[in-house]
This record gives C-alpha cells, sequence and structure tokens, in this order.
C-alpha cells in the first residue's frame, strides 16, 4: 500500500480540500432548437440527430455531385 513520505500540513491538506469544493458553475449557453441553457461541448439526443442528419445530406450531396 502506498503511504506519504512525509506528513502533510493542515494547511496544504486544508488547501487541497478547499479546491475539490468548487462546484462548476452553468455555462450561458442557449440551444438553438429549444432555447434552454445547456452547457457547450455536451451530447444531447438532439445534437446527435442533427449530425447525424447532416452527415447523410452531405453523403448525398456527394453522390449526387458524383453523378453528375
Amino acid at each position: 500500500m502506498a503511504t506519504p513520505k512525509k506528513k502533510i500540513s493542515r494547511s496544504r491538506r486544508n488547501q487541497r480540500r478547499f479546491s475539490c469544493a468548487y462546484e462548476i458553475a452553468p455555462v450561458p449557453f442557449t440551444n438553438g432548437t429549444t432555447g434552454d441553457l445547456v452547457r457547450t461541448h455536451t451530447v444531447t439526443l438532439e445534437t446527435v440527430a442533427a449530425y447525424v442528419e447532416a452527415k447523410k445530406a452531405r453523403k448525398a450531396a456527394k453522390a449526387s455531385a458524383k453523378k453528375a
């Protein structure tokens, strides 16, 4: 089992605990489809569906351009 080589002072111990106590505040970013506040870079079912539809559209456009 890993054991510390030196005793951690009360100050350092409390600094570590204090930094862990912060909570992440919500980022004011509105979702374009619903208008709800959403944290950036999160995956939702709506964003996945929009991505899949856009990918299908790009693939269809590429195929039609290739035929012409």
